[in-house]
């Protein structure tokens, strides 16, 4: 039995979570199911991707945990079924490379970039992920 069962909620942080959350929600071709508080400037939005509804959580950088500076050595991988079409629609949408398009062995390609509030997203074909859905 594995320790880790799969991902619940990827949560990023931003300034201005409005901003951030208008960015997502047009990026992706869907607004934030979530919203708290739920009147006023919001802290934290939500928004529910792909056919398993991972989250994909902004919140406020004010509320990073005591510790947090901002940077982090760890990536979350979404899936896409097309590493080099995704890097493309996020750079179009005002995202920066962050790592290159690198095939890996004879299925696996990933890459990564950084939004414009300076979070940084992986972006991974997986057959693993392919083959579930």
């Amino acid at each position: 039995m594995s320790l880790l069962k799969g991902l619940t909620t990827m949560v990023l942080t931003a300034e201005d979570v409005e901003s951030a959350g208008r960015w997502y929600a047009e990026l992706l071709g869907v607004a934030p199911y979530f919203r708290q508080p739920p009147e006023g400037p919001a802290a934290y939005l939500e928004f529910r991707i792909g056919a398993d509804e991972d989250e994909l959580g902004i919140m406020d950088r004010d509320y990073s945990p005591e510790g947090t500076t901002g940077g982090s050595s760890s990536v979350t991988y979404w899936y896409v079924d097309d590493v080099e079409a995704a890097v493309a629609e996020f750079l179009a949408h005002g995202a920066q490379p962050h790592m290159p398009v690198t095939p890996r062995g004879t299925e696996f390609v990933t890459a990564s970039v950084a939004d414009p509030f300076g979070n940084v997203l992986g972006l991974m074909h997986s057959p693993h992920w392919a083959g579930r859905h």
